[in-house]
């Protein structure tokens, strides 16, 4: 007779179905009437569904129930297959079971199931440990744990019991424990909330070389240990069957094949080579043993009942007792019940995390406890003590930009995906050089460390440092004599030193005479003393030279006097006119005057060279107005500067440690204004920023240059006051730190820090953008009015003056004229002027006239004779100002004719020669 098997499963996969429909096909191999399934599917957890599902099934002949597995299906179905007498297959850790009820669960019993790991727990030998639980469903399977120390009275056992918050992040809960101090952990939780457990635990901290951890789900050996089996943490945990035994790789083909059609091909594989469940094989062996009792009962007809009859079945119970009394090798191994109708013998393997894989270290079952069946590592697989190969180590940074910061990012980002920087690429760079883990643990107040005198101790990084709390800290962590004393330091990923951060100086207006500064006012008062000196050079050796005194009178054979060019006005003249490279009328004769010219020329191009070279940076360059340039500036403090450093930090250390008399006083001076110290490095870039307080801030080189970087409105100002390093802290003898010094020097080898810091520095977060703040484009800039007004100044003077002195001289000779003429110097004026403003031409008569004087009643007549046109004696007499009067020439005829033809014709020459210069 056929027999059909019915199951309900609220799994909402097809995992359970398929292991259920394999688990048949076997058992069914060889038999004239195979065994069939009626299967049933209802929701996760729906009671109602489950319950329906199960009237269901009892309308047709029945033999038995498998399933459901969520807890409130389950006890719904168990209530109704116990009122009938309907046996029901139970794969699940359901710790109510009686022997009065119509259940067999495979399931490990949960008291024999918690001495498993109170024997673990004994032969470790922990004394204090955590308890850390899922749900309040679990706490049975703790019972053997709990009453330990009841039963080991002679010891002493501290026991903390946690249990995780509901969600999927449990760092709040590890970090409280992590603060206990406890480093044994017990932990019971599902299997798909294990390996989200472990990495949160390894990024809290609590996974490293002193942490140990015993995992009670079955299913641990599913989970992908690579991220833990080098973190050094000892880790045991148990499994029922091993993964790659014949017949449970035959198992797991076969389920994926069944999946594939019950899927109708939309999964392509659900199960891998290592990830078969305890569930699913539980399910396999519930189906041998259930067929294989009813095979040996030869029951030939089912149950005929419905949910609606009050009669239950009437084998059930034999059923029942029967399978109970069976005793089955299935995949879990050797299946046997106690006297209670419960799972208490089991045997399963202990299992540890290497760095090679899972390790077999024993075996338990409740009647021999543990057994070691240890396998010896071979010497090739182990690894050193010091060696950082595959361990985990916990970070300690800092939020300091840009050596730690949070990463920019729309998604949420958990564990160190969380943060990126300078720091954290050195760390990455590490751990691929020395192949360890690392998780990230940020320092909250962002406190370095320092030393405090009173309390003798240490704060902040160092002092986790120092307890053990972090393995390494990164940041800009200064390498002191203080702190190398506490802690060992890696060899420097950077150097640096202090220096100055204050506004960026300020650009001065042009000023309106530049063109004066290519030469200092020292060449100015050179060159104007060299001017006078060769002027009046020339004109003493013009007087001394024979060949610069000249015939005036080229026709007279020998004149009566001689004129020298080089006068005083002339000699100064001609100076200038080579200072300005204009040359003059004026040239040299004698060899004294030419070699002295020469050289005045030869001084005049290269001045006049030097200053034109200059003077294009100076009309093109805008000056700054530099308040203060170094630190002796700064503690003179001539315009009121207020300063300060970080407070604690090693910036402040460095004054108050040093034995300079000037850095002596700046710490006084900060050590008395703690007003002026301030807790961040960004608090103190946004004091010298303010625009309503005039402060400068000491701090590191490297640090400035970042913010230079970025804002545009500071700057720093002087040189390094010292020279120092930032280096990774770790405990002091580490083992790690001759590793981690000789990666750090390879990668500055390979220039790979430099990379990256030029990519935090000026590409990253902003970098760059004030890099041509103070540069042009390439082009040349054009100059405006406000650089060049000086010389528009200059030659408006000079106009004026000129102006000034044409006025003068016309005013002067206005003044001889009428003087001479014996006219009104007004009269005289006033037709002057009235020449001038008519502009009638380029020719002047002279004019003669009688000046009319009210005293004397005479009157005077005017001819006029055009400038350079003398004709006769005649005319030479009129132009005579005081002529003979005619009595005396009478008298004297005959000699004054004779010295007057005399006069007349030297004074002819000289009209000729006028008339000859004047280009008549």
């Amino acid at each position: 007779m056929m027999h059909c098997s019915r199951a309900i499963f609220d799994d909402g996969e097809f995992l359970l179905e398929a292991a259920f429909n394999v688990a048949l096909l076997d058992v069914s191999d060889g038999l004239e009437d195979p065994f069939t399934a009626e299967v049933k599917r209802t929701p996760p957890g729906d009671v109602l569904e489950a319950g329906t599902a199960m009237c269901s099934l009892l309308e047709s002949s029945v033999y038995g129930i498998f399933g459901p597995t969520k807890t409130g299906s389950l006890k719904h179905v168990q209530s109704i297959a116990d009122y009938l007498e309907i046996p029901q297959m139970l794969t699940e850790g359901v710790e109510t079971q009686t022997r009065n009820w119509s259940a067999v669960n495979l399931y490990p019993n949960h008291i024999a199931y918690s001495q498993l790991f109170a024997d673990i727990i004994e032969l470790k030998g922990w004394v204090d440990f955590t308890i850390i639980y899922e749900g309040a469903e679990l706490l049975p399977f703790l019972d053997s744990i709990l009453t330990m120390q009841d039963l080991k009275s002679d010891k002493k056992m501290f026991i903390n019991v946690v249990q995780l918050p509901d969600g999927d992040d449990y760092r709040s809960q590890l970090k409280i424990i992590k603060g206990s101090g406890t480093v044994n952990y017990l932990v019971d939780c599902s299997k798909e909330n294990l390996d989200q457990f472990l990495q949160q635990a390894q990024q809290v901290g609590i996974m490293s070389d002193e942490h140990s951890y015993i995992i009670m789900n079955p299913d641990f050996q599913t989970i992908d240990i690579n991220p833990y089996k080098h973190g050094g943490s000892n880790i045991t945990g148990v499994r029922f069957f091993d993964p790659n035994v014949e017949p449970i790789q035959n198992f797991i083909t076969s389920v994926n094949e069944n999946i594939k059609q019950l899927s109708e091909g939309k999964l392509e594989t659900a199960i891998e080579d290592n990830a078969l469940t305890l569930a699913l094989a539980l399910i396999y062996d519930a189906v041998v043993m259930y067929t294989s009792a009813l095979n040996e009962m030869g029951l030939e007809e089912g149950a005929n009942i419905t949910c609606d009859d009050n009669e239950s079945w009437e084998y059930g119970s034999s059923v029942i007792n029967y399978v109970r009394s069976m005793e089955v090798d299935g995949l879990t191994g050797v299946i046997k019940f106690d006297d209670d109708g419960f799972r208490s013998y089991f045997e399963v393997d202990v299992l540890e995390v290497m760095p090679y894989g899972f390790d077999k270290v024993g075996t338990w079952n409740i009647e021999d406890g543990f057994t070691e069946t240890r396998t010896v590592i071979p010497p090739a697989e182990q690894e050193g003590s010091e060696s950082m190969r595959g361990k985990n180590f916990i970070i300690l940074t800092a939020l300091s930009a840009p050596y730690g910061m949070l990463k920019e990012s729309s998604k949420k980002l958990e564990g160190n995906d969380r943060y990126e920087g300078f720091g954290i690429d050195i760390i990455a760079e590490l751990a691929k050089m020395n192949e360890f883990n690392y998780t990230f643990e940020i320092q909250a107040d962002g406190v370095y460390g320092s030393y405090d005198s009173k309390t003798q101790k240490w704060s902040g990084m160092m002092e986790k440092i120092m307890d053990g709390r972090a393995d390494f800290a990164i940041t800009d962590l200064t390498i002191t004599s203080s702190r190398q004393k506490a802690v060992d330091f890696t060899s420097p990923f950077m150097n640096l030193g202090i220096t100055i951060l204050y506004k960026k100086p300020t650009k001065e207006p042009p000023n309106l005479f530049s063109f004066i500064s290519p030469f200092s006012s020292g060449v100015w008062v050179w060159l104007a003393g060299a001017y006078v000196g060769v002027s009046v050079l020339l004109f003493i050796l013009g007087r001394l030279a024979p060949e610069e005194w000249q015939n005036p009178y080229p026709c007279i054979a020998e004149p009566e006097t001689l004129d020298n060019q080089f006068t005083l006005a002339n000699s100064f003249w001609f100076t200038l006119g080579s200072v300005l490279t204009q040359g003059s009328e004026i040239a040299p004769i004698a060899v004294s005057t030419r070699l002295a010219g020469s050289m005045w020329w030869f001084f005049t191009l290269i001045m006049v060279s030097s200053y034109t070279a200059n003077l294009a940076a100076f009309l093109t360059v805008e000056s700054k107005f530099y308040a203060i340039k170094n630190v002796d500036d700064l503690a003179n403090n001539p315009y009121g500067i207020t300063y300060g450093a970080k407070k604690g930090g090693a910036t402040f250390s460095f004054f108050k440690e040093s034995d300079n008399l000037l850095y002596q006083k700046m710490y006084h001076y900060m050590d008395e204004h703690p007003e002026y110290q301030t807790a961040t490095n960004d608090e103190g870039l946004e004091r010298v920023k303010s625009e309503t307080e005039n402060y400068a801030f000491l701090m590191e080189s490297t640090s400035i240059e970042y913010m230079v970087e970025r804002n545009c409105d500071v700057a720093q100002v002087g040189g390094l006051l010292d020279s120092k390093g930032y280096g990774i802290a770790m405990k002091k003898n580490s083992p790690y730190r001759q590793p981690m010094s000789e990666s750090i020097l390879i990668l500055q080898e390979q220039g790979k820090i430099t990379r990256m810091k030029d990519k935090w520095w000026k590409e990253k977060r902003g970098g760059g953008v004030c890099t041509d703040d103070d540069t042009g484009g390439g082009d040349a800039q054009p100059l405006f009015l406000a650089n060049v007004g000086g010389v528009f100044i200059v030659l408006a003077a000079g106009s004026g003056l000129a102006v000034i002195c044409a006025f003068l001289e016309m005013t002067f000779d206005v003044w001889m004229i009428s003087h001479r003429l014996k006219v009104s110097f007004r009269e005289e004026l006033i037709a002057e002027l009235k020449f001038i403003l008519s502009f009638s031409g380029d020719t002047k008569p002279v004019r003669h006239r009688e000046s009319t004087h009210s005293g004397s009643g005479s009157t005077r007549k005017s001819g006029e004779i055009r400038h350079g046109e003398v004709e006769s004696v005649d005319d030479m007499d009129r132009l005579d100002p005081a002529p003979t009067p005619r009595s005396e020439r009478s008298t004297h005829s005959h000699h004054t004719l004779h010295s007057r033809r005399q006069s007349n014709a030297v004074q002819m020459a000289k009209m000729r020669k006028y008339s000859i210069r004047s280009g008549i």
